[in-house]
């Protein structure tokens, strides 16, 4: 119990002994450690002084490099800057003397031009005295001299450029004449076709007068049943053992032909029989057609057609005109034009395939307003048809003014087709008048001698009275007599017009 508080007071001692060494110790390191970084501090002091001290000498030395290249620069440019200012003085004198030289030249051309004035005041004087004298000479002012002289040029150019040109239309024309010859002679040769004519009435042959009575059938509903199913008109008159068909459509007209000739031979005549025949005759007469539009699409070169138009072309094999039939004629055509384009050094393809296509729109000009030229280049663009080909179709017949020479071959072929001897037939009461009708077209117009309808209506002379007429008007009245025959006159090929002014001049010497 006694040493309790003995422990306790050794215990506090050894505490407080700790502690206090705890304390030196602590007060030890401290000192110890500020030591330690005063060392490390003065190092690095003087590690950084002798750094500085580098740094110092390293930019003074690079300091006196650029105060160095600085001068050096410096003395550059002042060198630059003096012959700058040098070759600038020379110019500047240079300069200087063109000025003073420019100078004593404008001097001189004032001079110059001051005496140029007063020689050109003396000359025109002059000129003015030559042409006083001059006119009182001439008893003529100057202006009726001017005119007299013009007047007298343009007479004697006008009568030298009239020679020229008829000698060259002389020329150009004998020329024009023979190579045409040739051509038409070359192409009528290698085409030598057989001519096609075929009536464009179609007339049926009946076994007996009392067939029309069967055709007429029961208040006539047997003729009726025909014509509504045909859209032909059938025509009974006295004709013994004879009907006509007419139509303007020659493929219905060959339909009820062929269906009406099937009925008198079957003998069988009532409207349903009638219905059945028409409708067989009418598949068999599309299947001509469309053979016969790939058979001249073939024979000309061009199988590939547009399948309406191999269908116009086929429908031309039931159409004539004046006689010819129009399908062969186009045929003809197409090879006569394809010949001449050969010969020619022109397309020959574009030739053919135009001549074939050429009347094209015959077949449907009953149906569609307007030349039937006109409506086949509509067509023809219309399918895709070369553009080449639209315009020899369309110009053939001069609706539209030619471009080319294929053109003009088509144009040529059809009047060399149409033209040929028994080409075309007409009686004689048309050709009579077609003539009459010429000659009186000619005589409606005023100052008109004569006139004169030749070469089987295929030319128009006319005799006009020169004091009348004049050169210009002889000109125009040809046009006018032409515009007037295609608007009022239906023809085959072309008609030339062709305008006489004959002059005459009588004195007598008494």
């Amino acid at each position: 119990m006694d040493s309790w508080p003995l422990v306790v007071a050794v215990g506090l001692l050894i505490v407080g002994l700790g502690i206090t060494i705890g304390y030196l110790l602590q007060i030890w390191f401290a000192r110890r450690q500020r030591k330690l970084l005063e060392f490390s501090l003065d190092a690095e002091l003087k590690a950084l002084g002798d750094k500085q001290r580098e740094l110092i000498v390293e930019a003074r030395r690079e300091a006196n490099m650029l105060r160095d290249e600085v001068e050096l620069e410096i003395r550059d440019r002042r060198d630059e800057v003096l012959s700058t200012e040098r070759s600038l003085r020379k110019r500047e004198q240079g300069l200087d003397r063109r000025a003073e030289s420019q100078d004593n030249r404008e001097d001189q051309l004032r001079d110059r031009e001051s005496a140029l004035d007063e020689r050109s005041q003396q000359v025109e004087r002059a000129h003015q005295d030559q042409i006083d004298r001059l006119e009182r000479i001439s008893e003529m002012t100057r202006s009726e001299a001017v005119d007299r002289l013009m007047e007298q040029t343009r007479q004697e150019s006008r009568e030298q450029l009239s020679q020229i040109v008829r000698d060259s239309e002389r020329e150009a024309k004998e020329q024009a004449d023979h190579k045409a010859r040739w051509l038409i002679g070359v192409a009528l040769q290698r085409v030598a076709s057989e001519h096609t004519s075929v009536s464009t009435v179609s007339v049926v042959s009946l076994p007996s007068d009392e067939m029309k009575g069967r055709l007429i059938g029961r208040e006539g509903r047997n003729i009726r049943a025909l014509e509504s199913a045909t859209g032909v008109d059938l025509i009974v008159d006295d004709t013994p053992e004879t009907v006509v068909l007419s139509c303007f459509d020659p493929v219905r007209r060959e339909v009820a032909r062929s269906a009406l000739t099937r009925l008198i031979e079957d003998g069988r005549i009532h409207p349903t029989r009638i219905e059945e025949q028409v409708g067989k005759a009418r598949r068999e007469i599309q299947a001509i057609i469309k053979a016969e539009g790939e058979r001249a699409s073939y024979d000309v070169g061009y199988p590939n057609l547009h399948a309406d138009l191999i269908n116009m072309l086929g429908r031309l094999r039931y159409r004539q005109s004046f006689g010819q039939n129009v399908l062969s004629h186009s045929l003809e055509v197409a090879f006569l034009a394809g010949t001449m384009a050969s010969e020619v050094g022109g397309d020959p393809q574009t030739a053919r395939f135009g001549g074939l296509l050429h009347d094209i729109g015959k077949a449907i000009d009953h149906e569609v307003e307007g030349p039937h030229a006109l409506i086949g280049a509509e067509r023809c663009r219309r399918f895709d048809v070369p553009e080449a080909v639209a315009h020899a179709v369309e110009a053939h017949h001069f609706e539209v003014e030619p471009h080319s020479f294929e053109a003009f071959a088509v144009a040529a072929a059809d009047a060399i087709s149409a033209s040929r001897p028994g080409a075309r037939r007409e009686t004689v009461e048309l050709f009579v008048r077609r003539l009459e009708e010429l000659e009186t077209i000619a005589n409606s117009f005023d100052g008109i001698e004569k006139s004169y309808a030749v070469q089987a209506g295929r030319e128009l002379r006319i005799a006009v009275k020169p004091e009348e007429i004049d050169e210009l008007g002889a000109l125009r009245l040809s046009r006018d007599v032409v515009a007037q025959i295609k608007d009022t006159m239906t023809y085959p090929g072309q008609i030339k017009v062709t305008v006489i002014r004959e002059t005459r001049s009588v004195d007598y010497a008494k």
